[in-house]
Formats: structure tokens, sequence, C-alpha cells
């Protein structure tokens, strides 16, 4: 084992949510990478890692980016496998990717046959320039998705609103998200016992 990966926590991370929500460009701004207006949609799965340093753990990242397109449903089902969290992502500009953030649960459950620690990210904020409040989905509105769905299932879960573009609550969220896979891997290695 090298000394970079001695001690390090592994984690596989899936992206998933509707196209064109800005999963990729949410991957990209956490990896250090510029934001791209014009971006082509995901064909099929794309992946990276990153190493991170939390509580004085060491994990590697690898996340996977899912298509969202219902076409690649085929191509995803193998990637939900051995995940050790979810990052549901909609468009706070596009209530029916809201509307659908139920639908992915359902997949992510059909395919790897549990949902494991999950942030649920309603990203696009920047674009949030309307005092209408029917216009966008709101605050309040994901953060009792994510109470909801962590009160019925059980699931460790966590909200954030972000912006790809500008960075908003980006790093907040993955490292949120790493504390929980770690929680949960100390909880899974302690009933091993």
């Amino acid at each position: 084992m090298s000394p970079e990966t001695q001690g390090t926590m592994m984690f596989k991370l899936v992206l998933i949510g509707d196209g064109a929500v800005g999963k990729t460009s949410v991957r990209r701004k956490y990896l250090g990478k510029g934001f791209i207006s014009s971006h082509i949609a995901t064909i099929g799965v794309d992946f990276a890692q990153k190493y991170v340093q939390v509580n004085g753990t060491t994990c590697r990242l690898v996340i996977w980016d899912l298509a969202g397109q219902t076409g690649f449903e085929r191509v995803r089902k193998h990637y939900y496998q051995g995940c050790s969290a979810l990052v549901l992502v909609y468009d706070i500009t596009s209530r029916e990717t809201f509307d659908n953030a139920t639908r992915w649960l359902a997949e992510a459950y059909t395919y790897a046959g549990e949902i494991p620690p999950t942030a649920i990210l309603g990203n696009k904020v920047d674009l949030r320039t309307s005092n209408d409040r029917s216009e966008f989905v709101q605050p309040e509105e994901g953060q009792a998705f994510m109470e909801l769905f962590t009160k019925k299932l059980g699931i460790p879960s966590i909200f954030y609103e972000t912006s790809a573009k500008n960075g908003e609550n980006i790093e907040e969220t993955f490292s949120s998200l790493t504390r929980l896979m770690i929680n949960q891997e100390a909880k899974r290695k302690g009933k091993k016992k």
C-alpha cells in the first residue's frame, strides 16, 4: 500500500438528478475547476477523485457524475452499487427538477438496494433574482423534503442551497457529507465487532 493510500478511507459518491441541473458544474467547482456556462450534457457517466482531510481523517472521494437524461438509466444502474453517498441535485429555477427528486431516490434504492447518506442540493441560487416566491423552489421546501426523507427512511442527510457558479456552499456540502460517511462507516464497523 502506498503512503498516499495507507490509512485512507475511500468513499464512492454518486451525483444524481435531472439533466441540466448543474451536477457536473457542482463537481467541477468542488475540484477547483472553472465554471463553464455553456456546458455539454454528460454522456453516460464521468468521474473524478479528490483527497480531503476531514476531522483528521484522510479520505479519497471518488465522485461519479451520472447523466440525468432518461435514456441513460440502463447505464446509470451499475454505478449505484457500492456507493457510500448520494448527491441529489435539483435546479431551484425548475420546479420539475425538484418534483423529480423522489424518483431519483427511488431509482437509487432500486439499483443500490439501500440509500446511503445523502446530500440534497438546490443548485443555481445565483439565479434567484426575483421576489416572486412562486417562481422558484424555496429553501424551506428543500429543507422540508430533506427532513421528511430523513424521518421516513432514517437516512442521514443534509440540505444545502448551492451555486456551482460562485461556489456558494459547495465546499460545505462535501465536508458535511464526508463527515456523515465517516460516521456511517464507524457505525458499520462497530456492528461487525
